[in-house]
């Protein structure tokens, strides 16, 4: 079994249940559900369906956020090095002598500074601004290609002034709200503020959808300290991130976003372009496998297939290439490559290092725990053991909420109020559903103040010993 989990994009196009069912065997953890490509009454289709198949498989909706886009093109617009564009967040019409694009932002012109460069449609087009003007910027295009309707506009080194939700980001996050999702994936998250406005309406439906705050621009990295206090986790969008900044520093920037998420024990995704050549090739490039490879070994809780599964040729068989870099990965791990965590801070955090060092030192076979909110099964995770950890837990919800996290079984268990029967009830049903053998030595860590009262103790005996603790 890998302890990576796998993030999977589904369409509208294609979310029948035995899709689904598929990419959940082959193993898909999560389901992502793109808000720039649905609308909410496809969106609950598509949640019908993943919900006929499992439960378990968490559902992430990932909004479209503060974006810039152009606008207003009819035609594709076909241009040449060193021609000039006149780029507006007004609406203008091109005249013989010049083209004229507009943008989503109507303050565009105003805020973006001279000398700024403009990459158009995910970097395949980068403009220069030359010159200011009263409702226009002048650019000179830097190489030929072809301009299209609805595509990315972004300003790499400066941030325009958008607000963090748009309305279709709002009307999504109400929908989720209202048909019980499990995660928002918010994009181009640049601050602390970003992330409390999307909670702020979480609030408003009193909803316990947790938030992936996406890091796609220099603001998001600059910010990240503040973003991760406000956050359940992030999501590395290197999409845009590496339209934002230098390509040559992306590897860097994804080492450290990865490292700050573990050490702050919040789930981390690696997204975009993982498995890029498999939406029309029935086989990964080497450098594809090296990059889901390279994330696996800097510790990442999941691993995210966007168009390999939305609209690709060969979406199950992605997913199947994921579950197999993932085991043959993780088979070989070099502690070399462990996070520190920082010093532990409290209870929960020296019982989760400690049952993680038992379990290695002692080759015990697996981690149990019960945990009402899943905080003891992120602070297990966070430690990147060996082995897995099974966590029982006493609400559907959090079961899908660790789905995100690295090396967690969650599934769901009837609660029981006495400390030893507790004990005995998450041994039996891991021993009845054949996760483990009554031989199987194991490590528990559990609370001995009920439901919701916090893991205070550890054990360490084989299955059978601990569930004939209590007749």
């Amino acid at each position: 079994m890998k302890h990576t989990k796998i993030v999977a994009t589904i369409s509208d196009q294609r979310c029948e249940t035995q899709f689904i069912e598929e990419l959940f065997k082959e193993g898909m953890n999560v389901a992502r559900l793109n808000t720039a490509h649905i609308t909410t009454e496809s969106a609950l289709k598509m949640i019908e369906n993943i919900r006929a198949v499992s439960d378990t498989i968490g559902i992430l909706v990932d909004t479209k956020g503060p974006e810039v886009r152009t606008v207003n093109i009819g035609e594709p617009i076909q241009v040449t090095r060193k021609q000039l564009v006149e780029v507006s967040g007004l609406l203008r019409q091109s005249s013989e002598n010049r083209i004229a694009l507009s943008v989503s932002y109507e303050d565009f012109h105003t805020e973006i500074p001279e000398g700024s460069k403009i990459m158009i449609d995910d970097g395949e087009i980068e403009l220069e601004i030359i010159k200011k003007e009263k409702d226009y910027v002048l650019c000179e295009v830097e190489n030929p290609g072809i301009i299209k309707n609805k595509k990315s506009v972004n300003t790499p080194g400066f941030s325009v002034q958008l607000p963090p939700i748009s309305h279709k980001d709002e009307e999504f996050i109400e929908f989720a709200a209202k048909n019980n999702v499990d995660f928002i994936a918010h994009s181009f998250v640049r601050n602390k503020e970003d992330v409390l406005k999307v909670q702020e309406l979480l609030d408003k439906f009193d909803s316990p959808i947790k938030i992936i705050a996406k890091i796609e621009n220099l603001d998001g990295v600059n910010n990240i300290d503040e973003i991760l206090d406000h956050a359940y986790g992030i999501m590395v969008a290197r999409g845009d991130l590496g339209i934002e900044i230098a390509a040559e520093k992306i590897p860097g920037i994804q080492r450290l976003l990865i490292k700050k998420a573990v050490q702050r024990k919040k789930p981390v995704i690696i997204a975009t372009q993982m498995l890029h050549s498999m939406i029309d090739n029935p086989r990964p490039t080497r450098a594809e496998v090296n990059d889901v490879a390279t994330a696996i070994y800097s510790r990442v809780d999941a691993i995210m297939l966007s168009g390999e599964t939305a609209y690709g040729q060969y979406p199950v068989e992605a997913v199947q290439y994921m579950h197999r870099i993932a085991k043959e990965i993780e088979s070989g791990k070099d502690k070399r490559n462990d996070i520190t965590i920082p010093s532990v801070e409290n209870e929960v955090a020296y019982l989760a290092e400690a049952a993680i060092q038992a379990s290695r030192e002692l080759r015990t076979t697996a981690i149990v725990t019960n945990t009402l909110t899943g905080r003891t099964a992120l602070y297990l995770a966070a430690f990147r053991g060996d082995n897995p950890v099974y966590a029982q837990c006493y609400n559907m919800r959090v079961v899908r909420q660790l789905s995100l996290s690295y090396g967690v079984r969650a599934s769901l268990i009837v609660p029981k109020k006495n400390r030893f029967k507790m004990v005995r009830s998450s041994l039996k049903d891991l021993l009845e559903s054949k996760k483990l053998n009554g031989e199987d030595t194991v490590v528990y860590v559990g609370g001995s103040f009920g439901i919701g009262g916090g893991s205070t103790f550890m054990e360490i005996s084989t299955a059978d010993r601990l569930t004939q603790k209590v007749n």
